[in-house]
């Protein structure tokens, strides 16, 4: 998992956590609207299929069955190369950079300490 690899921090990566916070923005207003579709569309492909799977329906029907709420006020954000970590008030959230911009592989993410993070919706 993302959140248990070990990767150097990128220095002077300004406008990409200003991409992965924005990203993580749009996820909460997604989950207060209970916008299904737009949290779906904010999700990485893995992550959106995998949610999908999940209850063997479309991703906009099954994201309200994950127990996904609005992560809250963002506390930190850490971009190591094409990965970032956003801290925010609630939980954490795992994004990946792609040709669109930032999406959401991993959310509603918890640290366990030393282990892996448990999260409510992340990819396989």
């Amino acid at each position: 998992m993302l959140a248990a690899a070990a990767m150097a921090a990128c220095s002077g990566c300004v406008g990409q956590s200003d991409g992965a916070a924005t990203a993580v923005k749009h996820l909460s207003t997604a989950l207060t609207a209970g916008d299904g579709a737009a949290v779906c569309a904010i999700l990485a492909p893995d992550t959106r299929l995998a949610v999908a799977e999940s209850t063997g329906t479309s991703c906009p029907e099954a994201i309200s069955d994950q127990g996904l709420t609005p992560p809250g006020a963002i506390r930190a954000v850490d971009v190591y190369g094409q990965w970032a970590r956003v801290v925010t008030e609630h939980d954490t959230v795992f994004l990946a950079a792609f040709g669109a911009g930032w999406k959401v592989v991993a959310a509603g993410c918890r640290s366990r300490g030393e282990r892996p993070y448990d999260c409510r919706v992340q990819a396989g």
